[in-house]
């Protein structure tokens, strides 16, 4: 699969270029057109339980689709809820990465996502929470809200960065998840809540805008959800 971007970086859509035959998996939704004659199916990608873990812990779909080009090739054009920019991860079989939450947009069917991976027990709680983890040899097309910033960690250097702005790092990462105050009253006074700390080497992805904020204003605006 090779993966061509336009409109970046305020609205990024990925045009995945299929091979004949070649499958796809997209998040469920994530569509915008395709070639004529490529087939669709959507499942629940590894079993159903799995993939309610992967919708409760990920922040995902419950279900995946799975583009599958025709005999003459094929392409899909994806794009993301949220404006912002893309970024294209190829992945060697060798480095995984964890994802978080709604930033995973489409991916090689080679590259494998779980969400219960053995290198989130170190996190807050003990679990990943909203982390996924990609691993495999191929390609992860990532969606970002506002613009990306990689950061790269030189061996020892640390980094503090709130999870809001958190899009992706590598698993030669350390990390550890904590509030970002003394206490959870602390925390709320601040309006600051869960950070990362990092520790290198390796890249962080960050994203310049944080969801949880266009919720808060859209909430104090009276444009939230109404029941």
């Amino acid at each position: 699969m090779q993966v061509r971007t336009r409109h970046t970086p305020s609205f990024g859509v990925a045009r995945l270029l299929l091979a004949p035959g070649e499958p796809a998996r997209v998040e469920s939704g994530a569509m915008m057109a395709t070639s004529y004659g490529v087939a669709v199916e959507a499942r629940a990608q590894g079993g159903l339980l799995k993939s309610l873990a992967r919708a409760a812990l990920g922040g995902e779909s419950l279900f995946v689709s799975t583009f599958t080009a025709p005999p003459q090739g094929g392409w899909v054009d994806v794009a993301a809820n949220l404006p912002g920019d893309l970024h294209v991860l190829e992945l060697d079989g060798r480095v995984g990465w964890c994802l978080t939450r709604g930033s995973w947009l489409a991916s090689s069917a080679t590259i494998q996502l779980e969400t219960q991976w053995g290198g989130f027990r170190n996190l807050f709680g003990g679990e990943g929470g909203f982390l996924m983890h990609a691993a495999g040899q191929g390609t992860v097309v990532l969606s970002c809200y506002g613009a990306l910033d990689v950061v790269d960690l030189q061996p020892g250097e640390f980094v503090t960065i709130d999870t809001g702005h958190v899009v992706a790092y590598a698993e030669t990462v350390q990390s550890r998840l904590r509030t970002m105050s003394q206490g959870l009253t602390q925390s709320l006074k601040s309006g600051e809540g869960l950070v990362f700390d990092f520790a290198g080497p390796g890249q962080v992805l960050t994203q310049t805008r944080n969801p949880r904020g266009l919720v808060t204003w859209l909430q104090a605006n009276g444009l939230g959800a109404r029941g």
